[in-house]
């Protein structure tokens, strides 16, 4: 399900269809009958209202064929749900294990959130500098889903009383990501840049995948496997 509401017609529907709107982007300075419409609602009903130039709305909007929408709104997942809110949720969680870079974290905040994940779990030591940067180079997407930065080992197990299958992406993997099932209430995990997935996470995992390499030097960064299961998992779940 695409989680974006394009333009005020899409967003009045959603609304008179009752979907659960979490937050709504609005293009600075613009107005409109059916815009106030829609602003008031969100008003009355508590959801998020974020102010953005006309370029936010052209770089996130989901159709430009028409010119650059006024609004999009969010549905299907809540950027402020607590983790235990996201496991009751189900659905489809990323664990960064052990990720050390900022910019690389950033980036797989921002892959995972394009491709349709419910929540990023972070498990890495970073200052408050650092997280800053990884938001920066997310492009901002940590403003549009869960983004918790807390210990991958007892995400996992709060996982497991939830129901979630637990897949992990390391090379000491023998299957495929295309041999595996990744429907249904899943936490796909990957490593840090350096040491890989903690024993004790691999351990609690019900599958360990493995991104097949063909050249010399046998290792891809860190986004490059997150980004080819997320499409994977986006092409089953679809």
């Amino acid at each position: 399900m695409n989680m974006q509401r394009c333009g005020e017609d899409e967003v009045l529907a959603a609304i008179e269809g009752d979907e659960k709107i979490s937050l709504i982007l609005v293009k600075r300075d613009t107005t409109s009958i059916k815009l106030t419409t829609i602003i008031s609602y969100a008003e009355k009903s508590g959801i998020k209202i974020i102010h953005g130039s006309e370029n936010d709305l052209w770089r996130m909007s989901r159709d430009n064929s028409n010119g650059i929408p006024n609004i999009l709104a969010l549905v299907g997942r809540n950027p402020d749900s607590s983790l235990e809110e996201v496991f009751s949720s189900g659905g489809l969680v990323w664990l960064l294990a052990g990720a050390a870079y900022p910019v690389n974290i950033g980036f797989c905040i921002r892959t995972a959130e394009v491709s349709g994940a419910n929540a990023v779990i972070i498990d890495a030591q970073l200052n408050n500098h650092e997280r800053s940067a990884a938001k920066r180079a997310s492009m901002k997407a940590h403003r549009f889903l869960p983004v918790h930065w807390t210990s991958g080992y007892e995400a996992i197990l709060m996982a497991k009383k939830f129901g979630f299958r637990i897949i992990s992406v390391e090379d000491v993997g023998e299957s495929a990501p295309w041999d595996v099932d990744m429907t249904g209430n899943v936490v796909l995990i990957v490593g840090g840049e350096r040491n890989g997935i903690p024993a004790d996470i691999l351990a609690e995992s019900d599958e360990i995948v493995r991104i097949p390499m063909s050249g010399f030097v046998q290792s891809f960064n860190l986004q490059a496997p997150l980004s080819a299961v997320a499409i994977e998992a986006q092409r089953q779940r679809s």
